[in-house]
């Protein structure tokens, strides 16, 4: 595996190529989820604007989550060697121009594997703890899919609560020029309140020509996100 001062040669590397490099991470355990579905279609719209993508399924990779010694060595030392896994990620994310995240929240945050994985890979020494972080000017767009509708009064404390872990306690952090949340509800067929007593109350699944008329508008939401993101890009050039 390639010691530090291979990773950092990789920086040089990556950041002087030609082909914009996106890498697509879902964090799902089913293949056949809504949030797969939505990562297929941001490959697709990366793809239509000229991106050569990395897709980064983390289950079907059999990512392992757990923190090891290996994977967080010789804390105090920045240029120490990391696990093979964490290494191999750390190129991958080196190579990505931009970074779009997709997952399925869970209690108004992200699943355990994707949380092992931004503990694993963004690492000291790599993602923070230098004067320049080795990831600055990357830009990340995060997709969150939630179960909650539209109108759930939860849904503005989401968002705050994901900015605030994803954009200015991760990605800001680590260098970052620009972090975003694209927060989509609604991700149930079968539509999820709670009553005046806090009792669940399940509603009525969709079916038929509403269910296409839901998820063809879930979608549309989902590729206005990646398109603002692109927009910006290409602004900003």
């Amino acid at each position: 595996m390639p010691q530090t001062a291979d990773i950092a040669a990789h920086t040089a590397d990556a950041t002087g190529a030609d082909t914009r490099t996106a890498l697509v991470v879902l964090a799902h355990h089913r293949a056949d989820s809504l949030s797969a579905h939505i990562a297929e279609r941001a490959v697709a719209r990366l793809t239509a604007d000229g991106y050569t993508i990395d897709l980064l399924d983390l289950h079907r990779e059999d990512f392992d989550p757990r923190m090891t010694e290996a994977d967080q060595p010789d804390w105090g030392n920045r240029d120490k060697q990391y696990s093979p896994q964490v290494e191999a990620h750390m190129r991958r994310i080196l190579a990505a121009e931009i970074v779009v995240v997709v997952f399925p929240v869970y209690w108004q945050s992200v699943p355990a594997i994707l949380k092992g994985w931004i503990d694993s890979v963004w690492n000291y020494g790599f993602a923070y703890g230098r004067s320049k972080p080795r990831l600055a000017g990357k830009r990340v767009l995060w997709l969150g899919l939630a179960g909650a509708t539209a109108e759930d009064e939860i849904l503005p404390g989401m968002q705050q609560l994901l900015e605030a872990q994803l954009n200015d306690s991760l990605a800001t952090y680590c260098g970052f020029s620009d972090s975003r949340v694209g927060l989509l509800p609604d991700a149930e067929e079968s539509p999820q309140t709670l009553d005046a007593e806090g009792n669940l109350v399940i509603g009525e699944a969709i079916s038929g020509a509403a269910r296409t008329a839901h998820y063809g508008a879930f979608d549309a939401r989902a590729e206005a996100f990646v398109e603002e993101f692109l927009a910006a890009d290409r602004v900003a050039a």
